[in-house]
């Protein structure tokens, strides 16, 4: 059975990630032994919290290597949330630099007036990537749930894979990018929590284990 490690670094909703991934029919490996994530097929990183500590912990681990390894080797890679978030470069959030994987930084909604921060509850989608193998067989304005109060900004507008509001703003609500040096399709994340939306959710899921299947040689 194909096999994704789901990185555990305390600060992942990892059950309910794990879950999401056993239904779209792969075997979810919560794990933080950089062996582990070697031998793997794919990688989840998942999130919940705040910049500064998750990527600490993520160095105090020992995980930061071996993810970079996984990407650069053109496994498939899911971020979700806050691991989304921690690919970038900087974030406004904290003084830790991020992992680098993406070029550009993490920024604060700006306040206005009808609008709370965090943002938290369901949304629509804005499709920047409609082609992109994480929306196959989705409507085209898909709702997903999310709860954040920062946003990714990268600094190739060609990674946004969608996008979505918050009053005026628009943000980057997934990535879907080339690793760096394979040609590979591998880098997906989303700001949304997949495992919390519902059907459209479990579909985008059940892509990500459906493009880890075509990756995976026999």
């Amino acid at each position: 059975m194909t096999t994704i490690a789901v990185v555990d670094y305390d600060m992942g909703n990892l059950h309910s990630a794990c879950k999401g991934l056993t239904q779209a029919g792969v075997e979810p490996i919560v794990t933080d032994s950089a062996t582990v994530i070697d031998r793997a097929d794919a990688i989840v990183l998942p999130g919940v919290g705040s910049f500064d500590p998750a990527v600490q912990q993520l160095r105090d681990r020992g995980l930061e290597a071996p993810i970079r390894q996984a990407i650069a080797q053109g496994k498939p890679f899911l971020g979700i949330c806050l691991g989304l978030q921690m690919l970038f470069e900087t974030s406004s959030e904290g003084r830790e630099p991020g992992l680098g994987i993406v070029p550009g930084s993490v920024r604060a909604f700006q306040p206005e007036p009808g609008i709370t921060i965090p943002h938290m509850g369901w949304n629509q989608l804005t499709l920047t990537q409609p082609t992109s193998l994480l929306w196959q067989g989705l409507e085209l304005s898909p709702w997903a749930y999310f709860v954040h109060s920062y946003y990714v900004d990268p600094a190739d507008p060609g990674a946004i894979a969608a996008t979505t509001t918050h009053g005026s703003q628009t943000v980057t609500a997934a990535i879907h990018c080339e690793a760096l040096g394979s040609g590979r399709p591998n880098v997906m994340a989303v700001q949304f929590h997949p495992e919390k939306s519902a059907a459209a959710g479990l579909r985008i899921l059940a892509n990500f284990a459906t493009t880890v299947r075509s990756m995976v040689p026999c």
